[in-house]
C-alpha cells in the first residue's frame, strides 16, 4: 500500500519475483483498457514475466465497485494460493483495501434513477453543496469523504435515498471475510517535499509521453462523458476539462499535479490509521532487504 508515486508498481514486481507471486492491482482506475499513461499503468515489458491481475478487464464505459472488487480479489487469492503461489495486493485505492480488511456490508445495489437525480442537483447546485447535505445527514461519512469526490458524495446520498439509514451505519456492521494472513507493507517517499516532487515530476512525464492525446482518444468515441467513474479518475479529470477549453495547458498542468497532491494527501490519512503495517522509504537503497527480512519473520512467526 502507499500513496500515488510511492513506487507501488516496481516493488510489488520485485516482491513477487522474490517470492514466487502473483500481483492483484488494487487500483480502481487500472481496471480500465484504453487508459495507460495517466494511471501510470505497467506495460507488459514492464511485469518481467509476473502475471498482473484486474488490470485492463473493463471498458471506460463501465463501473466497478467497491463490491465486485471484493468478489474479484477474493477469488484470485484462492485460485492463486491453490497454486502453490502468493497472492500480491498492490495498489493505492484505500477503500478497496478497506472492504478486504474489514468486510463489506450489505449495500443496496446502483439505482439509475436515483443516480441521474443526484447528478441533476450536482450540476444545479455543485457538489459542494450536495456534501453539505451529506454532512447533515450522515456526519461521519461525510467526514471521510472529500468535498471534491463526486464518486464517493454520489454514492452515500444513493445509499441514504434508498434505506433511509446512513452509510456509516450499515458500514459499521460489516463481517470482516478474509481468511489469510495479512503482511501489511506501507511505501511511501521520506517527506512530504519528497513526494510532491515525484507527483510532479510524474505528472509532467505523463503529458510528455501523450496523456493528452490518450485522453482525446478516449472523448473522440463519442459515448464517454465527464461524470462517468473512469473519466473521475484524477488527471484524466483535469485532462477532459483542458480539452473542452476550460483552461490553458499551464493551468492543466497545475491543476493535474495539485489534484495528485490531494489525492496522495487522503491515502496517508488512511494509511495512518494502519497501525499494524510495516512501513519503508522509497528512497531506501536497501529496501528489498529490508522487506524480504521482515517478511521471513513474519512468516515464521505465529499463525
Amino acid at each position: 500500500m502507499g500513496p500515488t508515486a510511492s513506487g507501488k508498481t516496481r516493488l510489488a514486481i520485485d516482491l513477487a519475483q522474490a517470492c514466487n507471486g502473483e500481483i492483484i492491482s488494487v487500483d480502481s482506475a487500472l481496471v480500465y483498457r484504453g487508459m495507460d499513461i495517466g494511471t501510470a499503468k505497467p506495460m507488459l515489458a514492464e511485469r518481467d514475466g509476473v502475471p498482473h491481475h484486474l488490470i485492463d478487464v473493463l471498458d471506460p464505459s463501465e463501473a466497478y465497485s467497491t463490491g465486485q472488487f471484493h468478489q474479484d480479489a477474493l477469488a484470485l487469492m484462492e485460485a492463486i494460493a491453490r497454486q502453490g503461489r502468493v497472492p500480491i495486493l498492490a495498489g493505492g485505492t484505500m477503500l478497496y483495501f478497506n472492504g478486504l480488511f474489514h468486510g463489506l456490508a450489505k449495500l443496496p445495489p446502483a439505482n439509475p434513477v436515483i443516480r441521474a437525480e443526484i447528478d441533476n442537483e450536482a450540476r444545479q447546485r455543485g457538489w459542494d453543496r450536495l456534501h453539505a447535505d451529506l454532512a447533515a445527514i450522515d456526519p461521519i461519512a461525510a467526514a471521510r469523504i472529500h468535498p471534491n469526490d463526486p464518486q464517493r458524495i454520489q454514492r452515500a446520498l444513493e445509499v441514504y435515498r434508498i434505506t433511509g439509514i446512513p452509510l456509516s451505519a450499515l458500514l459499521a456492521v460489516a463481517q470482516p471475510s478474509l481468511r489469510y494472513r495479512l503482511c501489511k507493507l506501507v511505501l511511501a517517499p521520506a517527506g512530504r517535499e519528497a513526494l510532491h516532487a515525484r507527483i510532479r515530476t510524474r505528472f509532467q512525464d505523463m503529458i510528455e509521453r501523450g496523456l493528452i492525446d490518450e485522453v482525446r482518444g478516449l472523448r473522440e468515441r463519442g459515448d464517454l462523458h465527464a461524470g462517468l467513474p473512469a473519466i473521475r479518475a484524477v488527471g484524466y479529470r483535469q485532462v477532459w476539462a483542458y480539452l473542452e477549453g476550460q483552461y490553458g495547458r499551464e493551468e492543466l498542468v497545475e491543476r493535474g499535479v495539485i489534484a495528485t497532491r490531494q489525492f496522495a494527501k487522503r491515502q496517508l490519512t488512511w494509511l495512518r490509521r494502519e497501525t499494524d503495517a510495516a512501513r519503508y522509504e522509497t528512497e531506501d537503497p536497501r529496501l528489498m532487504d529490508k522487506i524480504l527480512r521482515d517478511l521471513s519473520r513474519l512468516i515464521e512467526g505465529p499463525a
